[in-house]
Parts: structure tokens; C-alpha cells; sequence
């Protein structure tokens, strides 16, 4: 059978081709779908997270939301309801605390109903044609009342919620309240997807869900399981890859399986190969190939998209103590191994102070306050994926999108520190004290 490149090393909606089963991943995940728990699924951005899930759940299995950067918990309580087989309106009334309800009307029911006049909560009329509901009025603020619709149909699907790091700060933490009466209320699980690296993210938002929520890190790449990724691609594509080549790639890419996937791709396309090899011995391709330049190429054409990151995160706003400008210039004064690892807080505040002019009037509160809105920041900047994100539980900044590391450090910093108007770095000697 042939396959093409794209097919099998290129960015696919269906599942990739060369998908690796990881124990500590994919064991862990089909495990938590029966311990009656809600799971997290997180990662840097573009590492697996939604390709695990359409692994083990088809169409039959869940219903999809993808979260939007504006939706208040009415809106997602709504789109919830759509994905299940609702037709959502407004009513003409109000809830107690003065909100518009909703109006839900499931078309069709599961199950054939006894020929009854009541206007029951969603008792079911029928017809000779067509099975219909009443208009079922909601308080979309209400989690209860989202059970209570869902219940009526008899949904049994999991209920899968794609980016949920783009929803609001104030959505997150109203919809994980929510998600505790949904786990006592009700036998519906919800599958959460977001790109972070905190282990606990929901837990931190409510406590209350400790023990009613399983997390699952899809970061967790080794140098076996993206090398079997790579064997596996080239077998669907009967070549072998450079050992050379592959070394470095695996190198250079920072375990980011977009960058490595891509890279494959590209030295496909570079040796002639567009589909797999038709002789019978396995063509071997990389051998004349810089992987780092692929790579760097790679990241070059974000070059934009992360200058136009530092450029208007740096001045999204101006206060007193301009604190996203001098995040940025913590950011561009650490190495590669540093980012790589995360920020502490301790090390973000000595380089602030060190250079910050109204150092002796900055607090830990200031710069505590400022990482903790990285992210809202940025999808108020429209960047798509995120670049940054603040882990409140180990108080770390966290690069959660790879390729920017790699655009890093093929970046004269000097020069982008006087693009953005920022002091010079801090001397090495200084750097090695903090």
C-alpha cells in the first residue's frame, strides 16, 4: 500500500498514521476512562493531546466542543447542549438571579414514550411521522439543570472539551466548580484538553475536585518513543532515515513531535520522495541533510508570529511597574536549558530587580500578579498557539510552545532586547549568581 508524506509525517484531522502507543500515556488514559473520574489531558502545544483522544473515542463515543476565547460558562453549558442533539434558544424568561434562560429542544427522543397530554419537565409527545420534545426551559448559569436536559435524552457519551486554555480565566474557574456537581449529580464524564504544563490545573482552580479528577501529561516524550515514531513513518514510507540526521534532529527539536514530524517530512521532500519508496530495499534518505538547518527553517517561519508575541505582550498595557515588558526581558535573559526546564518565580524576581528602575517599590505580589494573567494576555493578543503559560503550583513560567526555544536560539537576543527597548542583558557572572 503507498502512502504520501503528508500522510504519514504531515499535520493530518484523522489519526496519524505512525501513531506510538506509550504505557505511561495511552495505558494510563484507557485506564481512567472506567474509574469514574473526570480526565485532563495536557501538554505544550501541538504534542499529542488530541490525537490520544481520537486513538480510543470515535464519533459513537463523545461529543466534541471546541472552546472559544469568549464563551462565558452560559455559552459552554450551551454549546455542550448543541453538540448533544439540542436546538438552543433564549427564553423570554429570567432566572432568579436575573439571567435569560435558555430554551433546549431535543428533535428526537431515545426511546418511545406512552401517549400522554402531560406537559411534564421534557415529556415526550409523538406523532405518526416524528418523535418531538418539549421546550425544555433552563438556567444556563446552573449546572443541575444541564444534567437534568442531558438526562432527559438519555446521553451516555463522554463529553470532550477541546483547547480549554483558550476560555476565559473567569470561565475556567466558574466551569470547574461546575464540574464538581457534575461529578455528583450525574454519571457524565468529561474529557478536558488543554495546552499547560501545571499537573493540577483544575484541582488548583477548585480543590474540591481532588479525587474527582485524573490528569494525564502527554509531554512525557522520550528519545525511544519519538525514535519509534520515526522507525514507524519510515517503514509506511519503505525508507530509512540517517542515523546522522536523526541524531540531530532529535537534538535540536527540543522533544517537540511537531518539529520532528515536520522535519521527517521535509527531508522526504528534499531527497525526491513525495510517497513511499516502490523498489523492494528501503531507500535511506537524511545522509546529505543538516538537520538543524530543517529545524531552524522550521521555526523561521514563525518568526513573525513570536516577534509580534514579544513586541505587543511586552506593551500590552502600560502601569507603573510595565510588568509584562520586564517578564519578557527575564525570558530573553536565561539560556535555552533554563527555558527549557521553566522559570521559577525566585529566578524571574532577581533578574526584575536587578535592572527594574522602581526596584525598591517591587513586590513578588507585583510580578505574581502579572504571571498569573500570561495566558488571558496572550489570548487577548490573539496569539494562537499560546507561547507562555504560569504554573501556580510549582510557581514556574513555562514555555509550552517548543518552537519558540528553537527560534530562540538562532535570535541575536542583543538585538531583539533593543527592538523592544529593553536594558542589555545582565553580565554572565551576574546570571550564574542568581
Amino acid at each position: 500500500m503507498s502512502n504520501t508524506i503528508d500522510e504519514v509525517f504531515g499535520l493530518n484531522r484523522d489519526i496519524t498514521l505512525n501513531y506510538v502507543t506509550r504505557d505511561g500515556v495511552d495505558k494510563k488514559f484507557i485506564e481512567s476512562l472506567f474509574l469514574n473520574q473526570h480526565v485532563v489531558i495536557y501538554s505544550s502545544a501541538k504534542q499529542g493531546k488530541t490525537s490520544l483522544r481520537k486513538k480510543y473515542l470515535g464519533d459513537a463515543d463523545c461529543i466534541v466542543v471546541s472552546c472559544q476565547n469568549t464563551w462565558t460558562l452560559v455559552e459552554l453549558h450551551a454549546s455542550i447542549l448543541k453538540e448533544a442533539g439540542f436546538d438552543v434558544g433564549q427564553s423570554a424568561e429570567k432566572t432568579a438571579s436575573g439571567a435569560v434562560k435558555l430554551v433546549a429542544r431535543a428533535a428526537e427522543a431515545p426511546i418511545q414514550a406512552e401517549n400522554s397530554d402531560e406537559a411534564g419537565f421534557g415529556r415526550q409527545r409523538t406523532s405518526p411521522e416524528k418523535q418531538f420534545w418539549h421546550a425544555l426551559e433552563l438556567d444556563p448559569n446552573d449546572p443541575n439543570d444541564i444534567i437534568n436536559a442531558l438526562r432527559e435524552i438519555a446521553f451516555d457519551r463522554l463529553i470532550v472539551l477541546e483547547d480549554f486554555h483558550y476560555l476565559p480565566d473567569d470561565t475556567q474557574k466558574t466551569f470547574a466548580f461546575a464540574l464538581k456537581i457534575f461529578h455528583e449529580k450525574s454519571r457524565i464524564t468529561f474529557i478536558i484538553i488543554g495546552a499547560w504544563r501545571e499537573e493540577n490545573r483544575l484541582v488548583g482552580l477548585n480543590g474540591d475536585l481532588i479525587n474527582r479528577v485524573i490528569s494525564i501529561d502527554v509531554d512525557t516524550w522520550k528519545y525511544e518513543s519519538i525514535n519509534e515514531l520515526i522507525d514507524a513513518g519510515a517503514y509506511l514510507l519503505n525508507v530509512t532515515i540517517d542515523e546522522v540526521f536523526r541524531r540531530e534532529l532529535l537534538r535540536w527539536s527540543f522533544g517537540s513531535i511537531h518539529i520532528v514530524r515536520e522535519a521527517c517530512r521535509r527531508v522526504c521532500r528534499v531527497s525526491g520522495l513525495n510517497e513511499t519508496h516502490s523498489d523492494r530495499k528501503p531507500r535511506n534518505i537524511g545522509s546529505t541533510v543538516d538537520a538543524s538547518s530543517i529545524v531552524a527553517q522550521i521555526a523561521s517561519e514563525q518568526s513573525g508570529r513570536y516577534r509580534r508575541f514579544l513586541t505587543e505582550f511586552a506593551n500590552v498595557f502600560q502601569t507603573e511597574f510595565e510588568m509584562p515588558k520586564w517578564i519578557i526581558y527575564a525570558i530573553l535573559c536565561s539560556s535555552l536549558a533554563q527555558l527549557k526546564d521553566g522559570l521559577p518565580l525566585r529566578r524571574i524576581s532577581a533578574i526584575i530587580r536587578a535592572k527594574h528602575p522602581k526596584r525598591k517599590d517591587l513586590s513578588n505580589a507585583h510580578i505574581i500578579h502579572d504571571l498569573s494573567a500570561v495566558s488571558s494576555l496572550q489570548i487577548k493578543l490573539g496569539m494562537r498557539p499560546l507561547v507562555v503559560d504560569y504554573d501556580a503550583a510549582r510557581t514556574s513560567l513555562d514555555i509550552i510552545d517548543k518552537a519558540f526555544l528553537i527560534w530562540l536560539a538562532i535570535q541575536n537576543i542583543r538585538e531583539l532586547m533593543d527592538d523592544l527597548g529593553l536594558p542589555e542583558p545582565l553580565d554572565s557572572k551576574v546570571l550564574e549568581t542568581i
